[in-house]
């Protein structure tokens, strides 16, 4: 498990936020949790009017929206199916989560 790595959401909530991407830095891998934020199907969340705070992805063919909001600390059991990375886009995702802890002010 990798920082962007993506699993599938095993949760309940799994139709509406098929996916999450971990977030947490490697060195807290000897941690048994995880940091992840949802990636939301974008037809549930809608128009966007901030794509900086939540940039789209697309993952294994569907649509999906950073929520930043809903950021959790999961175990690692609870983690679904490896099924893509998002180390590509990992200063989007980052750049999200500058505006929801230190840009917030602005």
């Amino acid at each position: 498990m990798a920082q962007y790595d993506v699993h599938k959401n095993t949760g309940k909530h799994r139709d509406e936020i098929p996916y999450v991407v971990i977030v947490q830095s490697s060195l807290y891998d000897s941690y048994r949790r995880r940091v992840v934020v949802p990636l939301v199907r974008k037809s549930v969340l809608g128009k966007v009017s901030n794509s900086r705070f939540n940039p789209s992805f697309k993952i294994e063919k569907v649509q999906v929206v950073l929520h930043p909001l809903e950021i959790v600390s999961v175990p690692i059991e609870q983690l679904g199916e490896y099924v893509d990375s998002l180390g590509q886009e990992g200063h989007r995702i980052m750049d999200s989560l500058d505006e929801l802890l230190t840009q917030s002010w602005r």
